[in-house]
């Protein structure tokens, strides 16, 4: 639910008000009684996303993500050994290996 900014035409009189946007706006003002309250227009509030659930991926369906693990190119054999090889070769050139 919003907060609106209201002022009194006849006293003055500015305050905030939470209600639902769908609520009728108010006329009455609290301090001196009259009907002369306008809602002001206000520069808003910043939206905050808490939570999962806002990512385009976290509403994707189970047959899409199965899909897109397909899709996901699979670790070879060779890629891991070539990078063991490497981590052999790096600890030689620092002297790790004789």
């Amino acid at each position: 639910m919003p907060t609106y900014d209201y002022e009194c035409g006849a006293c003055g009189h500015k305050f905030e008000k939470f209600q639902s946007i769908t609520a009728r706006s108010a006329r009455k003002c609290p301090v001196c009684k009259k009907s002369s309250l306008r809602r002001l227009i206000g520069t808003g509030a910043g939206v905050i996303f808490k939570g999962s659930g806002f990512y385009q991926t976290d509403y994707r369906s189970d047959a899409y993500r199965k899909a897109a693990e397909k899709d996901k190119p699979a670790s070879s054999p060779a890629a891991v050994d070539k990078k063991t090889t490497e981590k052999k070769t790096d600890s030689k050139a620092k002297g790790g290996e004789s």
